[in-house]
C-alpha cells in the first residue's frame, strides 16, 4: 500500500531542517573561532536547540501516526527505521571522528530511532497519548530532583553512566555533542502522535489542501530530512573551515 505524504507535515519537517542548519552554521563558527557566541550554555541558543528538536519530533510523531492511520506495513516500517539507525551509527562514527572525547552515542537520531518503535506500537492510544507525552516530560523533572537529594541519590552514578542515560533520568548531563534521550523527549514525540491523530480525525482537508508555491520548496526539503540531516553538517564544516583558513 502506497502511503500518502502530506505537504504541510513535510514543510513544517523543511522549516526544521533550515532552523537546525542556521543553529548549526553558528556552532561551526564559535568551533573555529570566528564568532564568540556560546551555543552551548547561553540560553538564547539552547533554547533555539530545544524548540528545533521539538519541531523535529512533532513531525516525526505525526508522521507515525498518518502511517499508522493508512495501515503502514511492519516491513516498510522496518525499512524505514534501518534507515534512521544506519544514519544513527554514521553520526556516531563521525563524530567520533571529529569529537573523540565528546562523540555523539545518543543524539537526536538514535533517540529517533528508539522512539519510532515505541510510538509505532502505542500510535492507536489515541486521547492517552496527551497524557503519557505529558507524564514522560514531568519524570525528567521528577527524577532529576530525586537524583539529586532525594532516595535515588545511590542510584544516581548508574543512571548517569553511558550505560543508562540514554533514558534521560539524570542528574548530571553527559559531555557529548548531541543528546536527545528517551526523556523527556518521548514525550514530544507521543504529542505529535496525538496532534496527528487528531489531525486526521478532524482536520483532513486542511492537512491535505495544496501549500501555496512558495512554500512548496519547504516541503521538497522536508520529503529529504534524512538526507539532508546527513550532509549539511559535512558540507557547513568544509565551508566554514576552509573560510577560516583562509582568512587566518
Amino acid at each position: 500500500m502506497k502511503i500518502q505524504r502530506f505537504d504541510t507535515l513535510d514543510a513544517l519537517r523543511g522549516l526544521a531542517m533550515l532552523w537546525m542548519t542556521g543553529f548549526h552554521f553558528v556552532f561551526d563558527l564559535r568551533y573555529f573561532k570566528l564568532v564568540t557566541q556560546d551555543v552551548v550554555r547561553d540560553p538564547f541558543w539552547t533554547w533555539q536547540r530545544t524548540l528545533i528538536v521539538s519541531l523535529f519530533l512533532l513531525c516525526a510523531g505525526m508522521g507515525q501516526a498518518f502511517a499508522t492511520a493508512q495501515g503502514q506495513s511492519w516491513p516498510r516500517f522496518w525499512r524505514r527505521w534501518a534507515q534512521v539507525a544506519g544514519s544513527a551509527l554514521l553520526v556516531t562514527v563521525g563524530s567520533w571522528l571529529m569529537f573523540p572525547n565528546s562523540f555523539i552515542y545518543f543524539g537526536v537520531l538514535h533517540g529517533l530511532a528508539l522512539m519510532l518503535i515505541v510510538v509505532r506500537l502505542t500510535a492507536h492510544w489515541g486521547r492517552w497519548l496527551w497524557w503519557l507525552g505529558a507524564l514522560a516530560i514531568v519524570s525528567k523533572f521528577i527524577f532529576e530532583n530525586l537524583l539529586q537529594t532525594g532516595p535515588l541519590l545511590p542510584w544516581a552514578d548508574s543512571l548517569n553512566s553511558m550505560h543508562w542515560n540514554w533514558l534521560g533520568w539524570i542528574s548530571k548531563k553527559p559531555v557529548t555533542e548531541d543528546y536527545v534521550p528517551l526523556f523527556p523527549w518521548l514525550g514530544v514525540m507521543w504529542w505529535g502522535a496525538a496532534a496527528g491523530a487528531w489531525l486526521w480525525r478532524q482536520q483532513f482537508d486542511w492537512l491535505a489542501h495544496p501549500l501555496p508555491q512558495p512554500v512548496q520548496a519547504l516541503a521538497g526539503l522536508g520529503r529529504w530530512s534524512l538526507s539532508y540531516y546527513l550532509v549539511h553538517q559535512p558540507v557547513l564544516i568544509a565551508l566554514v573551515g576552509g573560510f577560516s583558513l583562509l582568512f587566518k
